[in-house]
Order: C-alpha cells, then structure tokens, then sequence
C-alpha cells in the first residue's frame, strides 16, 4: 500500500473517510492535507468540483512528539492575515471563472464598503444573470458567499449586481410597499405581499418603518414567509 494517497469526493469528510477505510486507521492517526474543499457548482450543476485531499499515516516528531498533521478547522496564519482586499479579489476570480464556465465572457467590476464586497457583472444587458424575481442573480451570489465565506470568519457580505439591478428593485420594492401600505390604511384591513426572500423583505419593512398607521409583521416558514402590512387600531380609515 502506498505510504500517501491523494483522494477525490464529494466532501472533505467522505474523502477523510475513505482514507481512514484504505489504510484501515482512525482519522487522529492520520496526516490530512486538505488540497481542495471542492463546490456544488452554479445551481447545483455547472462548474462543480470534488473535495481533494493528500493522506498519510501520521509521523511524529520524536523530540517533542508533534504531528504535522492540517487541520481543516484551525486556519493558518495566511488565512488568519486575509484582508477584505484579498476576499475582494478572490471573489472577483471566482465569479469571472463560473461565467467563464458557463460560456459568459462578462468582467467583473468589486467595490467596498464598510458593510459590504459589492461585485458588478458588466455587460449583462439582455438580463441573462438576473433570473426571474433576481433568482439566478441571487443562487449566485449565495454560492459566492458560501465558498469565500466558508471558514465563518465573520468577513464581509459579498453582494452581485448587474445592471443596477439591485437598486431598482430595491426601488420598485419601495413604492410596492407604499402602495399597498395606503390600501391598508384606506380599507382598515391587513393587506398580505406575495412571498419573497429575507432581503426583499426587509426591504418592505424598512420601507414602512417610519409609518406610525401601520405595522408590519412576518408568517410562513422558508420561501413561503411573507410580510403582512397591518393598519393600526389607533389610525383612521382614509377618505
């Protein structure tokens, strides 16, 4: 049996597994090197790639008896030195290489803020990434945010948009909840919005926050919670 496997799967943890089977040990007794923690890929389907690992039978220092083993939950002082600069970049990378994937030549364009890593995709003018509702727009920079993000070390949020599509939605989301606030407030009854995602949510009640003649409120569990818009008991029915 060879002394070092390389080993592809799914997950870092079926392949930390299939070492442990192949060389019949525990894994404390194993050397793991993670080489790469793979991804679902685009949606689940494009792009994906397999977690790959280097594995050996652990060697032990015979002076002071510490093994060199990687651990995956202990980031190295590389990792702990990455700077929202050097996410910034590396997301940049990661978008413009799953559009490459895909077969889409589009540049991508990162920003900062205090809040958040801001990625454009310039040149989407047919609305290609955006999806219905933004859903494509969204899955994507979900995945962007699971695999930059995937130490948990409270790094900044990267946001994509294309076209300027998050502020106007963000816009249109605005005047909806206007909208349907007055027709509330005119009817004395609870008017109920369509499902939508936590951002387009808050978006509505941050939008009607300021309104003392009404309250806003969540129901529904997962992607059927939506928001109901309540008119005050204290406020009076519009003319």
């Amino acid at each position: 049996m060879k002394d070092v496997l390389e080993i592809e799967e799914k997950t870092i943890d079926q392949a930390i597994q299939k070492a442990c089977d192949t060389f019949n040990l525990p894994r404390e007794k194993l050397n793991i090197e993670i080489l790469s923690e793979g991804s679902s890929g685009l949606l689940g389907l494009l792009g994906a790639r397999k977690a790959r690992i280097r594995a050996r039978i652990m060697s032990f220092d015979i002076g002071g008896g510490k093994d060199t083993t990687t651990h995956r939950n202990e980031p190295t002082e590389d990792v702990e030195a990455e700077t929202d600069g050097d996410i910034s970049l590396r997301a940049q990378a990661f978008i413009e290489g799953l559009l490459s994937h895909v077969g889409v030549d589009f540049s991508v364009k990162a920003e900062e803020n205090e809040e958040y890593i801001v990625l454009t995709i310039e040149g989407d003018g047919g609305g290609l990434l955006i999806g219905r509702g933004g859903q494509t727009l969204d899955a994507i920079q979900y995945l962007t945010n699971k695999v930059l993000n995937k130490n948990g070390n409270g790094r900044k949020r990267i946001i994509l948009d294309t076209e300027n599509y998050r502020k106007k939605r963000e816009q249109n989301l605005s005047a909806l909840a206007e909208k349907l606030g007055e027709k509330a407030k005119k009817t004395r009854r609870p008017v109920t919005v369509n499902p939508m995602n936590a951002h387009d949510r808050r978006i509505i009640h941050m939008a009607l926050q300021n309104d003392s003649d009404l309250t806003t409120r969540s129901r529904g569990e997962g992607a059927f919670r939506k928001i109901v818009i309540v008119p005050n008991k204290n406020g009076k029915p519009k003319p």
